[in-house]
């Protein structure tokens, strides 16, 4: 299954069983009190020094988050947006909670985007799908509904296809549906990744769809991060993880490793290039 997205020019492809695509994460401002303090501001340089620095490092999409306390983010996501691709051909994941930001955003889009997120819930779906139809946008499918999140990888399956079912419904075909199986925090569940895993190794064999995650969850409040973070990754994307969202400057070698060694680098070309141009 294929997802396309793409920015002014340049086309993305996100294939089920091809290469790791990888969504930079670190344009969001939390933990990030300069990306908070431009923003207010108005100053948009060091978003574009964060976009520069993860496209320099393999990111092929950039997650865009605004958000804030106090932030009017229905004028300034926008504003970012036009911002990132007046300087930067590359697709972008709109990462608000707000329908209206997101609506905003789209607006201004000189791509085809990814929306990040719409739940299970009822209200997301309703504010949402109309959304990403209206504007030809792909959706990312989180697996939480009104009922919370479940730590049963079956029921977080049945979310998965609901929303499925409600966007193919709208006209949305189901290659624009990325599938997010929810990466929690291993140090407050201790099965917690082995939930994901086999929400994911669902997912892919039963639907076939093309999935993301927020690939770094998983380590927080534990020491050592990213050690933790690039096993996770390796097994996520043995069992079906096509487009991880994380820091492309911590992952992209262990995802550049994984297509390797999983059959999907001929002659390990990308991932000597790869390596190269990091000791260049």
């Amino acid at each position: 299954m294929k997802t396309i997205l793409s920015g002014r020019t340049r086309e993305v492809v996100i294939e089920t069983g091809g290469p790791v695509v990888i969504i930079g994460e670190t344009i969001n401002p939390t933990r990030r009190k300069k990306l908070v303090s431009t923003l207010e501001e108005g100053d948009f340089s060091y978003v574009l020094e964060l976009a520069a620095s993860q496209i320099n490092a393999g990111a092929d999409v950039l997650d865009v988050n605004v958000g804030y306390p106090g932030v009017d983010d229905v004028k300034l996501l926008p504003e970012v947006v036009c911002a990132i691709q007046d300087n930067f051909d590359i697709p972008l994941c709109l990462d608000s909670p707000n329908p209206a930001a997101i609506e905003a955003a789209l607006k201004v889009s000189a791509g085809r985007y990814l929306i990040n997120s719409v739940n299970g819930k009822e209200e997301s779906l309703k504010a949402l799908i109309p959304v990403a139809k209206e504007y030809g946008a792909a959706i990312i499918g989180l697996c939480m509904d009104d009922d919370g999140i479940t730590n049963d990888p079956e029921k977080r399956l049945s979310i998965i296809e609901r929303i499925i079912e409600r966007a193919v419904t709208a006209g949305i075909k189901a290659e624009d549906i990325v599938a997010d199986p929810l990466a929690m925090a291993v140090s407050a569940d201790p099965q917690a990744c082995l939930v994901t895993l086999e929400t994911i190794r669902l997912v892919s064999g039963k639907l076939g769809q093309n999935i993301t995650m927020g690939a770094s969850n998983i380590s927080f409040g534990l020491p050592d991060r990213e050690s933790l973070n690039t096993a996770f990754l390796t097994l996520a994307v043995y069992c079906g993880v096509t487009c991880p969202i994380a820091n492309p400057e911590k992952i992209t070698a262990a995802a550049r490793a994984a297509d390797l060694v999983l059959g999907r680098d001929d002659f390990a070309i990308r991932f000597v290039e790869y390596y190269q141009s990091r000791n260049s």
